[in-house]
């Protein structure tokens, strides 16, 4: 297997985790959440409503897939909302405390996978700018 073949499994891999835990936590509420329990009814609502777009994320990485070089910009836009989100979670951990253990290994991949991920494609999948 190629280098750019096994970045676009792996990428196809990664945009499966958000889909398949963001409906996870879309139908199943943040009870469902590694570590959750009951919350207040505007927790839980802002929690399915936001994992709404972490499925998006995971469809729109899995669209790009197909045109991996014309869709490249986008590609690494998705992955860098990751990165933000990552960052999200380091400001979570100083303000609350440490998160549930499922957490933690997110975060790893946000803040150390993603970013490598991020200048592999760069890369196998150079933005080309248009002529003129």
């Amino acid at each position: 297997m190629g280098m750019k073949r096994l970045l676009l499994v792996l990428l196809g891999a990664l945009g499966a985790v958000p889909v398949a835990t963001g409906l996870l936590a879309i139908f199943g509420g943040a009870e469902s959440a590694p570590g959750g329990g009951p919350v207040p009814a505007s927790v839980d609502s802002e929690y399915r409503f936001v994992n709404v777009f972490w499925v998006a994320a995971g469809l729109i990485l899995w669209w790009t897939l197909r045109r991996p070089l014309e869709r490249a910009l986008v590609t690494r836009v998705v992955l860098a909302i990751v990165v933000a989100g990552g960052v999200a979670r380091v400001i979570s951990v100083l303000v609350v405390g440490w998160p549930h253990p499922v957490y933690i290994g997110a975060m790893v991949v946000e803040l150390v996978v993603v970013p490598l991920l991020i200048v592999w494609h760069a890369r196998q999948y150079p933005i080309r700018r248009a002529a003129g």
